[in-house]
């Protein structure tokens, strides 16, 4: 589904990666895992538009791709959840699930009525039991994330990332977000996991990548 082939990327006095190799496949959880300063941040600003490569090729369902933005990559159908929430905490829960694609009616405003059911739907479905209405940051740092990950899954994502998933989550939300990475493993959706939690590797994840000094 995504995969680069001899990527590169030079910082000044650093070169973050060095000719990396790396294949996410549907319907599987790959974990990508290494030190700090390994390269895996790196990868995954490379492979959703946030940087540009020096040299590699980065192919997106059988095809070269070049992304220029997140927002480009995301329509494409990939989905990243970072380790610190990118949300608006003042707008509400259900507005932050449907930013920049709200429900309208006949005259083009946004239909409040049908995002607050949606919204209810799409977080409970992922037993998450919050009312949507109220300003995200109003939710603990756990749930916030929890909705970072409702929102990327239900942009109809054909790769989802996630960057340190459970760093903020209660044990509960760590069940789960467990579930949720099992049901998009169903759906035939690719997921690129990057912890630095072992025990988590052997549950969820069907394949390891290492990184080390790019």
């Amino acid at each position: 589904m995504l995969s680069v082939t001899g990527l590169t990327k030079t910082f000044p006095g650093v070169r973050a990666l060095d000719g990396v190799d790396f294949t996410a496949r549907a319907g599987e959880v790959h974990a990508l895992i290494g030190e700090n300063g390994a390269g895996k941040s790196t990868l995954i600003k490379v492979l959703t538009g946030v940087y540009r490569p020096d040299a590699g090729e980065v192919t997106y369902d059988g095809r070269p791709v070049a992304f220029s933005t997140p927002l480009e990559a995301q329509h494409a159908g990939i989905s990243t959840i970072y380790q610190e929430v990118n949300l608006v905490p003042l707008m509400s829960v259900a507005r932050n699930l449907f930013l920049g694609r709200e429900p309208r009616g006949r005259l083009g405003l946004i239909d409040f009525g049908r995002m607050h059911r949606e919204a209810d739907e799409a977080l409970r479905g992922l037993g998450i039991r919050v009312d949507v209405r109220r300003p995200l940051r109003e939710l603990g740092v756990g749930a916030q994330q929890m909705v970072a990950l409702a929102r990327a899954v239900s942009v109809d994502a054909r790769v989802v990332v996630m960057d340190e998933p459970t760093s903020s989550l209660e044990p509960r939300e760590v069940r789960t977000l467990f579930g949720v990475i099992r049901m998009l493993r169903e759906r035939g959706i690719a997921v690129i996991y990057v912890s630095h939690r072992l025990d988590e590797l052997y549950e969820v994840c069907d394949a390891v990548t290492v990184l080390r000094d790019g």
